[in-house]
């Protein structure tokens, strides 16, 4: 695998991950001001979550690179039509 498909496939593995983790640990304002929506946040900590996406999606990639690197799936074979088979 490039570095290009790996770069592509972290910077996509990035974002499903952050959208998994921005709910963990929200507690909404019981009593917001007004103007302030009712489901807002206290205090969202998106640092802290940013860090632990990117630590998530770091290891799922490394997961795919191994998955890849040592052939448990044939990256030359995936993209094949089926019926494709060699002889």
């Amino acid at each position: 695998m490039s570095l290009v498909t790996l770069a592509a496939i972290y910077f996509t593995l990035w974002w499903v991950v952050l959208f998994a983790v921005l709910p963990f640990g929200v507690r909404r304002d019981e009593d917001p001001q007004k103007g302030n929506d009712r489901g807002a946040p206290v205090f969202p900590d998106l640092k802290r979550k940013f860090i632990w996406t990117s630590i998530i999606s770091a290891v799922i990639l490394a997961l795919v690179w191994a998955v890849f690197h040592f052939g448990l799936i044939d990256y030359d074979r995936l993209f094949d039509p089926p019926g494709n088979a060699p002889s």
